[in-house]
């Protein structure tokens, strides 16, 4: 059910927000503010992709919002010349849902790491997801608390090292996807940091999303995390490792084979997945990806552990639902039409009237 279907407008331009005409550049988005990062933080790589993705949206500065919570990379929206509120630990889904739900002509984004979102902030952020509000999350995941300085974060792998776990964490790390796709977010994607392409095709069919999108940004932190996705980005297993998704094709992955494909593919053992030679398994085994199934998406997250040996990137699920903000306003409206037709009093002109009210009993 989209806003069409309940009566109410549509207000045009990408996912419901208006659009302009005018050329606009990465140098618009980017504000004057110092960038204050360590020197080889992944955040530099993805403010960079944003900068450069938020003008093909087509959508004016003053229409666009960034929400954060706390951390190294909640310092988002002082590095970009839009609207902007650096807020409070883990609840920067929650300013963020009112927000979308009072102004329908803005872009909402929400940009936090994995321990404002998933340790303080995760009842929010189920509840963003579950909801199916018009917001955009990026999700910073460098499995560690960087600004306090280096204790492990609720994405740290069994055994971590760090201040707070001289002899090694026991607890057992969220995977963020499967934790989105639990509470029935509507889109879910992951991308890495150095990857400029994925993460723009990731980022812009987000955009394109009408209601909560998630996107996980696997991120390196050089100071108290180095090189914790180095498997992914360098050495001679790096096209073993990755499993980019497209939607409608067969998941093949790893060095080009004969036929010009991928020489590996995930195939179905059981009620799960598993990954096998692509020359040795018949077309017709291996998965054909669908964003529209939800069952598909939760065992692609699952498909590989802590170790990264297998780790998806791309769209996992991608559907259509009625967001909340719609469904709110549907109701205001109803009610204004209701109060109105029973010859009742205008909400707004006692909203705006003197300081008290006679009560009829």
């Amino acid at each position: 059910m989209t806003a069409l279907d309940l009566g109410l407008p549509s207000i045009g331009g990408l996912d419901g927000v208006p659009t302009t005409t005018d050329k606009q550049t990465a140098k618009d988005f980017t504000s004057d503010q110092e960038v204050r990062w360590c020197p080889g933080c992944g955040d530099y790589a993805v403010l960079a992709a944003v900068r450069q993705f938020l003008p093909t949206l087509g959508i004016k500065r003053e229409n666009t919002v960034f929400v954060s919570g706390i951390g190294c990379s909640s310092r988002f929206p002082y590095y970009l010349n839009t609207y902007g509120m650096h807020s409070i630990h883990g609840r920067a889904p929650t300013i963020a849902t009112g927000l979308a739900v009072s102004r329908p002509d803005l872009s909402v984004w929400v940009v936090t790491g994995d321990g404002d979102a998933l340790s303080i902030g995760g009842n929010h952020l189920i509840h963003a997801l579950r909801r199916n509000v018009n917001l955009k999350i990026l999700l910073f995941n460098n499995r560690i608390y960087g600004l306090t300085k280096g204790q492990y974060s609720p994405t740290s792998e069994v055994g971590k090292v760090t201040k707070s776990t001289p002899m090694g964490s026991v607890d057992h790390p969220f995977n963020p996807v499967s934790l989105a796709l639990g509470a029935e977010a509507t889109f879910v994607g992951r991308a890495i940091d150095s990857d400029r392409k994925g993460l723009t095709a990731v980022l812009g069919a987000a955009a394109a999303h009408r209601g909560t999108a998630l996107v996980e940004i696997f991120q390196d932190c050089p100071i108290f995390n180095d090189g914790s996705f180095d498997v992914l980005r360098k050495g001679d297993d790096v096209e073993e490792r990755l499993i980019h998704l497209t939607d409608g094709e067969p998941i093949r992955f790893g060095p080009t084979g004969d036929d010009g494909l991928g020489t590996f593919a995930v195939v179905r053992e059981g009620f799960g997945l598993g990954v096998a030679k692509a020359a040795e398994v018949d077309a017709s085994e291996i998965v054909v990806h669908d964003a529209r199934d939800q069952n598909l998406a939760f065992a692609l997250s699952r498909l590989s552990d802590q170790d990264l040996t297998h780790t998806v990137t791309g769209i996992f699920r991608d559907v259509d639902k009625l967001t909340y903000d719609d469904a709110a306003r549907a109701q205001v409206t109803e009610a204004k039409e209701k109060a109105a037709a029973a010859g009742g009093p205008d909400l707004q002109a006692l909203l705006h009237g003197r300081d008290t009210w006679t009560v009829i009993g």
